[in-house]
């Protein structure tokens, strides 16, 4: 396992994604190409949320089902699907380039372009978004795909191998397509952000640990970093407990509690102002705490290496 995810780390922090012919550029326009087919309800099917799934296990089986069938034809065969599939399923140097091609156009005062490359991050209105609006936008999008793209594969590659690693991916990957609380999505799209939320309760709340421990290092192991990570851990839990999204609570909340700013608020969704509740630290978010967030998600990628190679060490 260490030495897969060792390779399929290093080529997505090297390479990134593929420009041309990624399997999920693909797999995105079947999904929409699909929904638009069956996007109705039928009634033998149990209506809307009936065809939302029906569309999901023709999206997803067919890919799982190909990986296990190809993986039986011989052991190298298996072990270069493993690193294929997990590498396409990282996104960390994709994140990256997002996060920055944020902050380069604010930095040079390009707000219009700032905008538009905070859109590409995230699903809310940034049409009118000042540069504070999207600088935390920015944050919350790097910390909570941190777990989408990087621990979640990591942690269902670990589990079930490079099938989890697909299935995970795939679902991920419609829930952002489907999961919308709109009257088009809140039915058909059901089934996939309900998974989606199974596939990362554990990843998630994985991730705001590691995150959070991540952050402490700097404090002496003897006293004060039990007593530090105990201490953030009660008032990091009081804030979270009222957020809509419970997995995009544990990881936002852990993220703005290890960088010490505030994330949360307001935010314009489908034209509508939505409000979370705030959590973290007092401090507001700058250019620096983009930078600090992404090397927070490195600094954890480092860490799951290093307990897998530990963990794998003292089993062989």
């Amino acid at each position: 396992y260490f030495l897969v995810m060792l390779i399929a780390v290093v080529l997505d922090l090297l390479v990134g994604e593929a420009r041309r012919w990624h399997p999920l550029v693909g797999f995105g326009r079947a999904a929409a190409w699909l929904e638009l087919k069956l996007n109705f309800p039928l009634v033998f099917l149990g209506g809307q949320r009936g065809t939302g799934v029906l569309a999901l296990i023709l999206l997803v089986a067919p890919p799982v089902v190909g990986v296990i069938w190809l993986s039986g034809f011989s052991p190298w065969l298996a072990l270069g699907l493993e690193v294929y599939v997990l590498y396409w399923a990282l996104g960390s140097k994709s994140l990256y380039q997002h996060a920055t091609a944020v902050t380069r156009a604010l930095r040079q005062g390009d707000v219009a372009v700032a905008r538009r490359c905070t859109s590409n991050m995230v699903s809310r209105d940034t049409s009118h978004m000042d540069e504070q609006a999207m600088l935390k936008a920015t944050v919350e999008s790097v910390l909570e795909n941190g777990c989408d793209a990087v621990f979640g594969a990591l942690f269902w590659f670990l589990v079930a191998g490079a099938p989890g690693v697909v299935a995970y991916r795939l679902i991920n990957t419609l829930d952002a397509m489907w999961g919308y609380r709109n009257p088009r999505f809140l039915n058909f799209g059901f089934c996939a952000a309900k998974l989606d939320d199974g596939l990362n309760f554990i990843p998630a709340r994985l991730t705001a640990v590691t995150y959070y421990c991540v952050s402490r290092w700097r404090f002496s192991w003897k006293w004060s970093w039990k007593w530090s990570l105990k201490q953030g851990w009660s008032q990091w839990f009081d804030q979270i407990r009222s957020w809509d999204s419970p997995n995009g609570a544990w990881v936002i909340g852990a993220g703005a509690s290890a960088l010490g700013v505030t994330l949360g608020g307001a935010a314009q969704y489908g034209g509508k102002l939505k409000w979370r509740p705030e959590v973290g630290g007092q401090n507001p978010v700058t250019m620096n705490h983009v930078q600090e967030a992404l090397v927070l998600v490195y600094k954890s990628m480092a860490l799951w290496l290093l307990l897998v190679a530990l963990g794998e060490s003292l089993i062989g």
